[in-house]
C-alpha cells in the first residue's frame, strides 16, 4: 500500500474509499440478518405442514397476524377486528401489493380464521395466503 508522493510539501487530495465500502458491507450484513428477526415479535404458535412453498416474508408484504387471543396485527401494529378490512386495503395501496398473508396462532378457533378470510374477499382480496411452520423444524 505505498503511497508515492512526488512532492514531499503537497497535500494528498485521494480519497481512501476501502473503509467506507468495508463499514457499508458490515452494514448490510446485519440489516440482512435482522430484518426477518423484526417480523417474528408477535408470538404464534403456528400449525406444521410438509414443505408446499417457502415464502420470505418481509415488510414489503401484508401480513395479518391473528393471536390465541383473538388480537389482530398488520404487520407489528395491532389493529381492531372491525378496522380489518379497511386498514388492509389501505396498506395493500400503500405496498402496491395484492397478496395477504395470514399467520394464525394453532390454537386459535378455526372459525375466527374464516371469518377474517371471507370479510377480506368480500371486499375483492383473492389473494390470501396461510403461513404456517414446516414439520420437523424447530
Amino acid at each position: 500500500m505505498g503511497m508515492g508522493f512526488k512532492n514531499e510539501n503537497k497535500m494528498m487530495s485521494e480519497i481512501n474509499v476501502t473503509p467506507l465500502v468495508d463499514v457499508m458491507l458490515v452494514l448490510l450484513i446485519i440489516f440482512m440478518i435482522t430484518t426477518p428477526l423484526m417480523l417474528n415479535d408477535i408470538k404464534l404458535k403456528l400449525p406444521r405442514t410438509k414443505r408446499v412453498s417457502s415464502v420470505n416474508l418481509n415488510n414489503k408484504q401484508v401480513i395479518l397476524s391473528i393471536t390465541r387471543n383473538g388480537e389482530f396485527f398488520l404487520g407489528k401494529v395491532r389493529i381492531n377486528r372491525r378496522d380489518l378490512v379497511l386498514q388492509t386495503n389501505q396498506l395493500l395501496e400503500k405496498l402496491k401489493t395484492k397478496m395477504v398473508f395470514i399467520r394464525a396462532d394453532y390454537g386459535l378457533k378455526y372459525g375466527v380464521i374464516a371469518q377474517a378470510m371471507s370479510d377480506l374477499k368480500s371486499t375483492g382480496i383473492s389473494n390470501i395466503s396461510l403461513i404456517t411452520e414446516i414439520e420437523g423444524k424447530k
